[in-house]
């Protein structure tokens, strides 16, 4: 079967290229690709039979060449690599999707290359768009696309969502990302899970802590996981954040 190597520095790509090339059965399509242009130019010329696939790299990244090859009626099969710390592979593991970890064992990249099939379009679907694009069911994670690259959040860690102007804050446990997603498709997905406290502001259900009126008659909702800070409820939501208060 031919491989295509997909990763942005050298010497992993070499180091890579050298363990499938030992392998029997396993064929190495030389020089590889080193981003993620240079990748879908060579999937359509060569029609590898699979793609060893770094998630982070410099222009398209990994999780985006995928994205791109599910809409194929024909794409390779796709194993991601990740670095130990990387901030998909769990993501990844969960969806069933191929992966391997850097530095990765030749042990495990036989299992990984023998097990390898085409793109579970359903799978990375669920992962990287909007359930209202793919007809499927809401998304496991949040994709946010960060100077790291493509960002996986789980929907789990995710604490609210405050929309402002054109783009969409996601606040989760380890920080906060944009979205380019409109606050009422994130409702109309995730209804069964967030709340509507304000025309501009979602919050999980199960983060939730109290409602409490200030000396001025504003209702503010505190969250687990803000660290004491709150966030305003609107009059007209009040009525409803109480009653479904009440039902947690």
């Amino acid at each position: 079967m031919n491989v295509l190597i997909v990763d942005d520095e050298p010497l992993a790509r070499e180091r890579l290229s050298r363990m499938v090339g030992e392998l029997e059965g396993y064929s190495v399509m030389e020089p590889g690709a080193t981003n993620g242009e240079e990748a879908l130019a060579l999937i359509d010329s060569h029609k590898p039979d699979i793609v060893l696939l770094d998630i982070r790299m410099p222009g398209l990244d990994g999780l985006q060449v995928a994205a791109r090859l599910c809409e194929r009626e024909t794409p390779p099969a796709v194993v991601f690599c990740s670095g130990p710390d990387e901030f998909a592979a769990e993501a990844l593991q969960a969806s069933g999707v191929g992966y391997l970890v850097k530095p990765v064992r030749t042990e495990l990249l036989l299992e990984a290359l023998k097990k390898a099939e085409r793109p579970n379009r359903v799978q990375l679907a669920a992962l990287t768009r909007p359930a209202a694009e793919t007809g499927s069911g809401p998304r496991s994670h949040i994709s946010a696309r960060t100077r790291k690259g493509i960002e996986l959040i789980p929907l789990g860690q995710v604490v609210y969502f405050i929309a402002d102007h054109k783009y969409v804050t996601l606040r989760h446990e380890g920080g906060e990302v944009l979205l380019d997603e409109p606050l009422k498709a994130l409702e109309d997905e995730f209804g069964d899970r967030f709340v509507r406290i304000h025309r501009n502001a979602l919050v999980a259900r199960e983060r939730i802590e109290r409602l409490q009126r200030t000396p001025l008659g504003h209702f503010q909702l505190f969250l687990k996981g803000l660290n004491g800070d709150a966030l305003i409820v609107s009059r007209r939501h009040v009525a409803g954040v109480r009653k479904m208060m009440q039902q947690l």
